[in-house]
């Protein structure tokens, strides 16, 4: 959503609050856009309940630093074209398109479902990732508020979270996250694709503006939580020249670490995102999908695990050179980046018989 619009001429009221008797609320938000911005197309989005059983996704993908994660809400929001969660809404029966970004579901179960599984005897503590598929702090969030219940139980069990977004709204929950990236609890990873403000509105329609993202790196920062500058993804022949500028302005917030994947076109992805080169960038779209190609061996994409995520051949070789002399010379990435396990500890229930010593 934009800035707030001045209040409409000939009325008392200065605002359209949601009654209180309403299950969702509507409240206005500035995510750094303004009426001097293009306007994303306007769609109506549903919202879905999700009745999941459990809350903790695992994986065994070796490329990705974590084998376990939450996703509060399917589908996003955000419309970013290159998305790569878009195909998994086609599992729903919906289009990894524009239903992939307007019919949402989240899951209002999540924390108490969370409890749960952490409560159990056997459970064994690793990292959980939010926004390991979709991002946690989407629009939705604001009301919802689905996120902010799960991290107020993993912050009473003491299990440590990482966290990606491209969304200002992390900052709202500083008070929870500030306390356990201190404790070593948690990280956060924000995602800045471009610094040209046209570029993101048209590839990232309702995202927070890229200097909203640079003032939650360092708010976050500076509320004690160690933050990441995902330079992600790079699209050569797009963005590529700006990895340095952006890791620069990262620093300069007070990011600590940094990483960057390339990008990615599974499934019905590369048909998306050569429509939206067309439609966008058109003069410019023949020689991204060439490049792109030869990331992956004259492919528009290859799974291949130890590929999917840096591509190869001599263009993804020079970004990652670019990408390692750039941290190197800002001294991002000096140490390695380990949240804690051992203090994990179920917090006493009701009932439970207090320990003797």
């Amino acid at each position: 959503m934009s800035a707030a619009s001045p209040p409409p001429r000939g009325r008392g009221a200065q605002t359209n609050a949601t009654g209180r008797f309403e299950s969702l609320t509507n409240e206005a938000f500035d995510d750094g856009w303004t009426d001097g911005d293009a306007l994303p197309p306007k769609l109506k989005t549903t919202l879905s309940i999700d009745r999941a059983r459990t809350i903790i996704n695992r994986n065994d993908s070796p490329d990705i630093g974590f084998d376990r994660s939450i996703n509060p809400y399917r589908g996003c929001e955000h419309g970013c074209i290159y998305c790569f969660a878009r195909p998994t809404h086609a599992y729903l029966g919906l289009s990894p398109g524009l239903d992939f970004e307007s019919r949402l579901y989240f899951k209002p179960e999540a924390a108490r479902l969370l409890e749960k599984e952490l409560s159990r005897p056997k459970y064994s503590c690793e990292r959980i990732q939010l926004g390991a598929n979709t991002d946690p702090y989407q629009p939705i969030e604001r009301g919802l508020r689905v996120t902010r219940g799960v991290l107020e139980v993993l912050d009473r069990f003491n299990h440590p979270v990482g966290i990606t977004t491209k969304n200002a709204m992390i900052v709202r929950d500083a008070d929870i996250l500030g306390r356990m990236g201190k404790a070593g609890l948690a990280c956060a990873a924000m995602s800045i694709t471009t610094l040209d403000r046209r570029l993101a509105r048209a590839m990232e329609p309702r995202a927070s503006t890229p200097e909203r993202r640079l003032e939650a790196v360092q708010k976050m920062s500076q509320a004690g939580l160690p933050m990441i500058v995902g330079v992600a993804p790079i699209i050569p022949g797009l963005n590529d020249h700006e990895i340095e500028q952006i890791l620069q302005r990262g620093k300069e917030a007070g990011a600590r670490y940094a990483h960057f994947t390339v990008l990615r076109l599974p499934l019905e992805i590369k048909d998306l995102f050569r429509e939206w080169l067309q439609a966008e960038r058109p003069q410019r779209a023949a020689r991204v999908m060439s490049l792109v190609r030869q990331m992956r061996g004259g492919k528009d994409y290859d799974s291949e695990w130890t590929k999917r995520m840096k591509g190869e051949g001599p263009i993804a070789d020079l970004i990652a050179a670019r990408f390692k002399a750039a941290c190197k010379r800002l001294g991002l990435n000096q140490d390695r980046l380990k949240l804690d396990t051992g203090q994990f500890r179920p917090p006493p229930r009701a009932g439970d018989q207090l320990p003797l010593f």
